[in-house]
């Protein structure tokens, strides 16, 4: 969430930064935000006037009592009852006028980093890296959802049954694979400095609103309404939640995390050739990154998250590239994000697997995660957080891009965790 101040300061920057996002009637909401501040400005300001009136009219008449002037002290008591009256008043029109003010802030995605280029979608993001050979697999090249009923070690069908589509079963080295991806990730991201923690599946609305699902995703999650929770659509929410309205130490930044869960999104509207196999689901794993920085160290952060990334997928042997989204694309609550895609050869087309984004302090100012400067003084920290990675696609890339005649060779940075170097 933007902060008002911000937008007052910097009113012609936010217009432009939404402009990049084409966001509709930006002028209309960003004039709004302003009025309605200063109505509760001027409201906390009569506010205040009253309370100050009040504590010295409490004052003078605890003196004229002293001294004996009783009348003159009921007079003022008849005073300050006219004045609690206003005072009542004035709290309800500051609790609506502020109200107002944070509903309208809700409506407003983040401003983009200058890097990020105006937009309309993913088809005018910008190619800023490319890495690995494509393989030529031949003419009789599978697509991932018929190897996997070749090799029986993913059952679209029977996931189906028990649940819908969009919550496979696997099975055998199917799920032995997804168990491997899952310990590797986690012990890269460890390596690398990051605390594994393990986060419930289900949050409550404070944690949605914090890093931004709700309201703007919020016909995306699945609602468990008799307790009022949701199921992740990411770990990224209850692992940034973990420091909601917490102060810190300028001395504890970074705090970086990472989590292992499933992720739950309903997709609402997705169809099509797509989203055939592993290409969408409404359940899928996901090891996430989350970090928390100083914001003069964020971008620095953001780009060492990308390299991490990297080394993962050179590991994999997968061929990638690196895209840097424009703003008509960018997440509503990032200022700059960077997607991983994985390229699908017997698909023949990329399929986004990661994404890593700063959301400067557009999270922390929902979250109230603040820390203290040198100074003393409370301050926005900067939020990022980024996949490493999401699995289905990965493998789906490994399942495609591995396939022979005589199997589907493991990657031999994997073959450690699965305990085969085959499925055949």
């Amino acid at each position: 969430m933007l902060q008002v101040q911000f937008i007052r300061d910097n009113k012609e920057v936010v217009l432009e930064g939404l402009a990049k996002r084409n966001f509709a009637n930006a002028t209309t909401i960003i004039e709004a935000v302003l009025t309605a501040d200063e109505t509760r400005r001027a409201t906390q300001v009569s506010l205040d006037n009253i309370l100050a009136e009040s504590n010295k009219i409490s004052k003078e008449i605890g003196g004229l009592f002293k001294s004996g002037e009783v009348e003159k002290a009921n007079v003022l008591k008849e005073k300050t009852k006219q004045l609690k009256g206003n005072e009542k008043e004035l709290k309800e029109q500051l609790t609506v006028a502020s109200d107002k003010l944070q509903e309208l802030l809700y409506q407003i995605p983040n401003v983009p980093h200058p890097s990020v280029k105006q937009g309309k979608s993913e088809e005018d993001n910008e190619e800023v890296y490319k890495e690995g050979t494509i393989p030529d697999l031949g003419e009789k090249a599978l697509p991932h959802w018929e190897l996997a009923k070749k090799y029986d070690i993913i059952d679209f069908e029977l996931g189906t049954k028990i649940a819908g589509a969009g919550f496979p079963v696997y099975k055998g080295k199917g799920a032995r694979l997804q168990r491997a991806l899952i310990n590797y990730f986690l012990d890269k991201n460890t390596g690398a400095g990051y605390t594994e923690v393990q986060v419930p599946h289900l949050v409550n609305e404070a944690s949605g609103y914090g890093t931004g699902q709700l309201p703007d995703k919020e016909g995306q999650m699945y609602h468990v309404t008799g307790d009022d929770l949701y199921l992740i659509p990411t770990a990224e929410v209850p692992i940034t939640n973990m420091l909601r309205n917490e102060l810190i130490k300028e001395t504890d930044l970074p705090k970086s995390f990472t989590g292992y869960t499933p992720c739950f999104r309903r997709e609402a509207g997705s169809y099509g050739a797509h989203v055939r196999g592993l290409n969408r689901l409404h359940q899928f794993d996901k090891v996430e990154i989350v970090r928390v920085e100083h914001p003069d160290n964020s971008y620095q952060a953001l780009n060492g998250m990308v390299e991490h990334i990297k080394e993962i997928l050179r590991e994999l042997k997968l061929p990638y590239r690196i895209l840097r989204l424009c703003g008509g694309d960018t997440g509503f609550t990032a200022a700059l994000t960077f997607d991983f895609e994985l390229y699908s050869t017997a698909q023949e087309r990329w399929l986004e697997i990661s994404s890593a984004s700063n959301f400067e302090t557009f999270q922390a100012n929902r979250l109230k995660l603040r820390f203290k400067n040198k100074d003393g003084k409370s301050q926005l920290a900067h939020t990022l957080n980024g996949s490493s990675l999401a699995l289905p696609r990965v493998l789906a890339g490994i399942l495609e891009n591995y396939q022979t005649e005589d199997g589907i060779k493991i990657p031999e940075v994997l073959v450690p965790y699965c305990g085969f170097d085959v499925i055949n």
